[in-house]
């Protein structure tokens, strides 16, 4: 599969994700005033999910504006491509993180991993957390993404879902 063809899908993908992320958006806004109160912590981790797609989609869409200003090729061309497949393959690996630390037992999680920072946030639905659950939280990063324990956040934001 050629170069092209994967920018084209990895777009696509990219381009679902945001459309995903305003259908929700939308939806939850349709709700009452009194439901809204009500379930503004409960969308703490949705709010969270759609302002991350959103931010990433306007990143891509500037990168795509500047492989469309230069020819396939040249330095910046090359450039703007690794900055996009970099971006892609954060939010592949935060998803699968977030979907892993589901696994573990938690209701929700949203992570953060920064594009110029090997940081690494998880913000975790839980009123508490122990030890064991953090460890292996921990384990995890470490395992699946190499980050060492100094570069990682995790923080309970607990809600009721």
């Amino acid at each position: 599969m050629t170069k092209k063809k994967k920018i084209i899908i990895m777009s696509s993908l990219v381009l679902l994700l945001a459309v995903t992320a305003v259908l929700n958006v939308l939806l939850v806004s349709r709700r009452t005033e009194a439901q809204a109160d009500a379930m503004q912590t409960a969308n703490y981790f949705t709010s969270f999910r759609a302002e991350r797609t959103s931010k990433r989609s306007q990143e891509i869409l500037q990168i795509d504006s500047i492989l469309d200003k230069y020819e396939a090729g040249s330095e910046k061309y090359e450039s703007a491509t690794d900055m996009k497949l970099k971006i892609v393959g954060i939010m592949e690996n935060e998803l699968v993180i977030e979907t892993m630390i589901k696994s573990l037992g938690f209701s929700d999680a949203v992570v953060s991993i920064g594009m110029e920072s090997d940081n690494v946030n998880v913000f975790i639905n839980t009123n508490e957390l122990d030890t064991a659950a953090a460890l292996s939280i921990y384990n995890l990063l470490r395992n699946e993404l190499g980050v060492p324990a100094t570069n990682i956040i995790i923080m309970p934001v607990y809600t009721q879902i």
